[in-house]
């Protein structure tokens, strides 16, 4: 099962899966989500709905479901993330920013649930001054891969 990032949303949006030019994207998505596959967490949802545009219409109009909530069975994977990433090279604005993100939590609540941290992002492990979600994942024993691995991987097809 996966969590998707806010620049999968944002990037399909703007780029490659627009909603004009390839609908099935969409349409996968949420076929995927009924089949309680494809997730994001409420700290994503919170950054797209700011966004005020299509991509924000198509979230607002998708079950509750589609969003996760933070829980209290998330405390121990939040702490560990957070120990993790005060503990590495980073600077200090790095950490703070990181700890106050959505990042954070999608990571966090990954790896709470088994679930595959879906996102645009590389990794960067000697990166200072910014934590990457594949570095955090990987420290935390979090799976994570791209939107297009991810189709891959779900054996997507989007033909006209």
């Amino acid at each position: 099962m996966y969590l998707l990032d806010a620049n999968v949303f944002i990037d399909s949006k703007n780029r490659h899966y627009g909603f004009d030019i390839a609908p099935g994207f969409w349409d996968w998505l949420i076929e995927a989500h009924t089949a309680g596959r494809v997730f994001t967490v409420n700290a994503v949802a919170d950054e797209i709905m700011a966004g005020g545009d299509e991509l924000t219409i198509w979230l607002a109009a998708q079950p509750d479901s589609f969003r996760l909530a933070v829980s209290a069975a998330d405390q121990p994977a939040l702490g560990a993330l957070s120990r993790w990433t005060t503990s590495q090279h980073f600077t200090a604005a790095a950490v703070n920013h990181f700890l106050s993100s959505a990042d954070y939590y999608l990571v966090a609540q990954a790896a709470t649930l088994g679930f595959t941290v879906v996102t645009q992002e590389n990794a960067e492990p000697n990166r200072r001054n910014r934590v990457k979600i594949p570095d955090s994942c990987a420290a935390t024993g979090v799976a994570s891969m791209t939107p297009f691995d991810m189709l891959r991987s779900e054996g997507v097809r989007l033909r006209l």
